[in-house]
């Protein structure tokens, strides 16, 4: 009898990979797929494991792993495909020896992410198989197969999961390692150099190739196949992933085709199981791809009519669209009585980043924010980003702004990750043309926002091995940046004097607020602070920092909670009376 085990959709993709051989594995943090490389790390006696300075460079260094025979794995969100697609679209073409799957864990509803982009769109644009696992059981045996198809059709294998397949259990079959392959790279510059006078010749094989893959997907039973409902022939639903397992319990008449190995479409497959049925419908999260392509069939077939193209296909919406699609009555649940308090995102009690944006609202300057924890830095009371867009957009922005004419000074802000990830070449960009911003990278010493993970300036691989750090003031002066003040965020006096003084420079700088993560250090910055409620005045000057462990109800003094305060000291620095000290013992 085969053992089993509660575990997770990332979870059972980091088992499912060590099962299948997996011998490297590289990846970018990035909710909801950072879980897959922390779990497969456990088995680093078998699996090299690496966290890449981004995707791009995760991609690159597996497939040159894959080409020498053995099998890799790359985990990444779905925003990280956009890094990687460059090494996508080519390595299609060139294809690989051993297995590659690239798992890219998208996010339907905006959970953590900054768009709801629908990563099958990328496989038809590379022209590579997706797969669809839609609970954590089928993303143990779907990883496992994805494998075997990337090595038949020497071809990397997109693995798209979702935040609710990613993070949700079920119970899963554990079984043992399979034979991991030896590395040995056999040269074939015809294969492996995509110059145009072999690369057209690639590209055939591309199109002969999804061919033969589509055949083989309206055979796949064991990824593709139909979940029978209570009356059969009357309405058939084609979908993929957990929606259509959701589907099941909202359409309990229906058939249901889920698609498992959801690119190519397997054609042979929908015509069969569409002429089987009164009705088709098309059910599927974001874009309408499957349902364009059935109706390319020739297949009359209900879909985005009724289905929503935006937010998750959670259950409540399914109901809504059932109404829709057979004419019923539906009953929008109540909202929530709007007198309830909001509990808005809020940088956590003692963070260092709270420093730099309180030090910022002195100034009238435009920031040019990025991706991690201190994009929480836009809300109220600090109110101190103006635009994000992606990871490195905060250096590289700031350029164009300038460049463009503004008067008002422009402040660049990334995060440590962020900087090793895609903020290096946007610092390069500004000192090489010349620009002006100051640049400011927020150094917490971790990849904070996705977990608490290492990258290049730590000094510790994801391995667990001590290894070089890498310096970002090193690398800023290589860039030939010429002014890079470092800044305790923690002491305001001094953050805003450094700011005022690269603010009215003539050529562009960098500053470094360093200091560590306090949910990572697990551990107070000082002594926790109390209010002198005699003596303050209630000029309600601390709220404007915006910590949580400040606490007023309506007009009454503030007061600190001794449960939440940090010690970081930066309420009792902006306090005009005195009224903020040290809490005493008794």
């Amino acid at each position: 009898m085969m053992e089993k085990q509660l575990l997770s959709g990332n979870e059972a993709i980091a088992r499912g990979a060590w099962e299948a051989g997996v011998k490297v594995a590289a990846g970018y943090p990035g909710t909801p797929s950072t879980e897959i490389l922390e779990n497969l790390v456990r088995f680093k006696q078998d699996v090299y494991c690496e966290w890449a300075p981004n995707e791009k460079v995760a991609l690159e260094m597996a497939a040159g792993a894959a080409l020498t025979g053995v099998r890799a794995l790359v985990t990444m969100k779905h925003v990280g495909l956009n890094v990687a697609a460059d090494p996508l679209m080519t390595l299609s073409y060139i294809g690989i020896v051993g297995g590659l799957v690239i798992v890219a864990a998208d996010d339907p509803g905006m959970h953590s992410s900054q768009t709801e982009q629908d990563t099958r769109q990328y496989a038809r644009l590379a022209k590579v198989p997706v797969f669809e696992p839609g609970n954590a059981r089928e993303a143990s045996a779907f990883i496992k197969r994805a494998f075997e198809i990337s090595e038949k059709y020497r071809t990397p294998v997109i693995f798209r999961t979702t935040t609710s397949v990613s993070h949700s259990r079920a119970l899963v079959e554990v079984g043992a390692r399979t034979g991991a392959g030896t590395a040995n790279f056999e040269k074939n510059p015809p294969q492996f150099v995509p110059i145009p006078v072999w690369g057209r010749k690639l590209r055939v094989r591309v199109e002969e190739r999804v061919a033969e893959q589509a055949a083989e997907a309206s055979r796949a039973a064991d990824l593709n196949f139909v979940l029978r409902g209570t009356e059969k022939g009357r309405l058939g639903i084609i979908s993929s992933g957990l929606t259509a397992l959701h589907c099941t319990d909202i359409f309990p008449e229906a058939d249901i085709l889920k698609l498992g190995w959801s690119w190519p479409f397997p054609d042979e497959l929908i015509r069969r199981f569409a002429a089987e049925h009164e009705s088709v419908a098309v059910i599927e999260e974001a874009d309408p791809i499957l349902e364009e392509h059935v109706k390319s069939l020739g297949i009359d077939c209900r879909g985005k009519d009724v289905v929503p193209r935006v937010g998750e296909l959670v259950p409540l919406k399914l109901r809504e669209v059932r109404a829709k699609l057979f004419g019923e009555s539906f009953a929008p649940p109540q909202p929530p009585p709007e007198d309830l308090p909001g509990r808005p995102p809020i940088l956590c009690a003692g963070c260092p980043h709270r420093g730099i944006f309180y030090a910022l609202g002195k100034f009238d300057v435009i920031v040019t924010g990025d991706i991690g924890c201190y994009s929480l830095g836009v809300f109220p009371p600090l109110s101190r980003t103006d635009v994000i867009l992606c990871m490195g957009g905060g250096f590289s922005m700031s350029q164009g702004m300038v460049k463009a004419g503004e008067k008002r000074p422009v402040v660049g802000i990334v995060g440590d990750s962020t900087f090793f990830h895609s903020g290096i070449t946007g610092l390069l960009d500004i000192v090489y043309n010349k620009g002006n911003s100051t640049l400011i990278v927020v150094d917490n010493r971790t990849t904070a926002m996705t977990g608490h993970q290492d990258h290049p300036g730590t000094g510790r691989t994801l391995m667990g091995e001590p290894t070089a750090a890498a310096s970002i003031e090193k690398i800023a002066e290589a860039c030939g940046m010429k002014r890079i003040r470092v800044v305790d965020p923690y002491r305001l006096d001094e953050v805003a004097a450094v700011l005022k003084e690269e603010l009215a420079a003539d050529e562009p700088s960098l500053i470094i607020s360093r200091a560590p993560c306090l949910l990572k250090e697990r551990k107070p910055v000082g002594p926790v602070q109390e209010i002198d409620h005699e003596a303050c005045r209630n000029c309600r000057s601390c709220l404007k920092l915006g910590c949580p462990a400040i606490e007023s109800s309506g007009k009454s003094k503030p007061a600190i909670n001794a449960q939440l305060c940090a010690g970081c000291d930066m309420c009792r620095q902006v306090c005009r009376f005195t009224a903020i000290h040290e809490k005493s013992c008794c």
